[in-house]
C-alpha cells in the first residue's frame, strides 16, 4: 500500500501565512465585525488557541495585519513598469485594481467606508498608505520631476473618485462592465488632467506630452 504522506509542521512564518489567509478570505465577503477567531480557526482548520497564540491580540491584531496584507496587494496594483504610452500602462494598472475590488467586495466595502467596530487610527493610516502609495506611482509615472501642488491634487482627487466609482460599482451589482468602467476611469483621468492644464503650466506641458504620445 503506498504510504501516508509525512506531516510538516510550519514554520512560525507559514502558520501566520496560512492564518492571514484564513482572515483575509473571511473579511473579503464579510464585514469585519461579523467575522469572530473561531471563525478563522475554522476556516484555516486549527484550534481556536493556536490563533491567539500567533496574534495575542486577538482579533483587532489579527484584523490589522490582514488589512496590512491586503494593502500590500493594493499597492502592487499600480506598481506597473514605467514603458510604453502613460494611458495603457494606467488601464493595466487599474485592471489589477478592479480585479482586487471584485474579488474582495464585502470586505473593500467595509475597508473603506469605515465604522467597523474594529476601526481605529492604525487602520484608517494603513488605509491611507495605500492612497498615498498610489499617488506616488502614478506620479512616476507622469514622469515629473519636481509635480506642483494642482498636480498632485489632481492626482489624489482622482484616486478619491477610483475608490467612489468602485463602491457604487459594488452597490449597482458590478454594473457597468468591469472593462467599461475602466474606460471611464481613464478617460476622466486624461479629462481631469486637462481641467487642470488651464490653470497649472506644468500640467498644461504634461498635458501636450501625453496627447503626443497618442
Amino acid at each position: 500500500m503506498p504510504a501516508a504522506p509525512a506531516y510538516r509542521r510550519l514554520s512560525v512564518e507559514e502558520r501566520r501565512s496560512q492564518l492571514l489567509d484564513a482572515a483575509l478570505g473571511l473579511f473579503a465577503h464579510r464585514a469585519p465585525e461579523e467575522v469572530s477567531l473561531d471563525d478563522v480557526a475554522e476556516a484555516a482548520g486549527v484550534s481556536r488557541p493556536l490563533v491567539y497564540r500567533y496574534f495575542p491580540g486577538g482579533k483587532q491584531q489579527l484584523y490589522e495585519a490582514a488589512l496590512r496584507s491586503a494593502a500590500e496587494e493594493l499597492r502592487k496594483c499600480f506598481d506597473e513598469p514605467l514603458d510604453g504610452p502613460l494611458v495603457p500602462r494606467l488601464a493595466r494598472a487599474l485592471d489589477r485594481y478592479l480585479a482586487f475590488v471584485d474579488e474582495h467586495d464585502t470586505g473593500f466595502s467595509a475597508l473603506l467606508q469605515g465604522g467597523s467596530v474594529v476601526e481605529t487610527s492604525r487602520t484608517t493610516a494603513i488605509v491611507d498608505g495605500v492612497r498615498r502609495a498610489a499617488a506616488e506611482h502614478i506620479l512616476r509615472h507622469l514622469a515629473v520631476g519636481d509635480p506642483g501642488l494642482r498636480l498632485r491634487m489632481t492626482v489624489r482627487m482622482w484616486i478619491t473618485a477610483v475608490e467612489a466609482a468602485s463602491l457604487i460599482w459594488l452597490d449597482e451589482g458590478k454594473q457597468p462592465p468591469v472593462e467599461e468602467l475602466r474606460d471611464w476611469l481613464v478617460d476622466q483621468f486624461v479629462a481631469v488632467l486637462s481641467v487642470t492644464a488651464t490653470r497649472d503650466p506644468q500640467t498644461a506641458a504634461l498635458a501636450e506630452r501625453l496627447l503626443a504620445d497618442g
